[in-house]
């Protein structure tokens, strides 16, 4: 637990639980879904498991987290928010929606792709997609060296990701620079026009390449504007005032 700021004010209090580095993205994993130790370390990719095991004590003893035991054939532990952990779900999403107002520029050591492909698999709009398996291979020439591309698998409605190859063959085909696919789920540049130019390029068969757009549900605070003066509101703006001059 954080040390005490010695006052009584709500805010202080709270910040002393949720204030360390990791907590409250360890919270974010917890709503998405991440129950298990392992699930919650590829939603975070660069948090040490250490790091996430001290995180998750002091989130249970403050009686955010509760570590359940499962049953079944796969059978282990579990972390579940509390109800007073889902009392924090409406504070994301403002927290989110301030962040993609106000907060800084991304730097090229943000771009994580295995944090974007985590992302992505969480807002993946199945309904829209093939029955059956849909492989996709998101590939990014320009990424760090250690991860340049992922997968995403859609097996009737239920998706999962990888960062390694997942053995079958590959439906769709999608390659792209890396900060303009970001910039893309965040919503600052929109999507089909990034195809019809090129700049994200797909192989695979034409009906595939034709649906894609709809599969991609994007950020869940790509509806919300730049506010911040910087590299990402003037993008958004440029493509703002091309999509009313066609």
């Amino acid at each position: 637990m954080a040390r005490s700021y010695g006052q009584y004010c709500p805010v202080a209090l709270a910040t002393e639980i949720l204030g360390e580095r990791w907590t409250m993205l360890v919270v974010v994993a917890l709503s998405d879904g991440a129950s298990r130790f392992n699930d919650l370390l590829r939603a975070l990719p660069r948090i040490s498991a250490t790091m996430l095991s001290q995180r998750l004590r002091s989130l249970e003893e403050a009686g955010v987290v509760v570590r359940v035991r499962e049953s079944g054939s796969n059978s282990g532990h579990a972390y579940r928010l509390t109800d007073a952990g889902r009392g924090l779900e409406p504070i994301i999403t403002d927290l989110a929606n301030w962040g993609q107002r106000w907060a800084r520029d991304l730097e090229p050591d943000d771009l994580d792709p295995r944090f974007l492909g985590w992302s992505v698999h969480l807002r993946m709009n199945v309904e829209a997609m093939p029955k059956g398996r849909t492989v996709l291979q998101f590939e990014f020439p320009d990424g760090p060296r250690d991860c340049r591309r992922f997968w995403i698998i859609v097996v009737d409605g239920v998706v999962d990701m990888c960062i390694k190859p997942p053995g079958h063959a590959i439906d769709l085909l999608v390659t792209s620079q890396l900060q303009r696919f970001v910039d893309v789920w965040r919503g600052f540049r929109p999507l089909r026009a990034e195809l019809d130019a090129g700049r994200i390029r797909l192989e695979g068969a034409p009906a595939l390449q034709r649906s894609f757009p709809n599969w991609l549900l994007l950020s869940s605070a790509a509806h919300v504007e730049r506010c911040r003066p910087g590299r990402e509101r003037s993008v958004r703006l440029r493509a703002a005032r091309t999509k009313r001059s066609r």
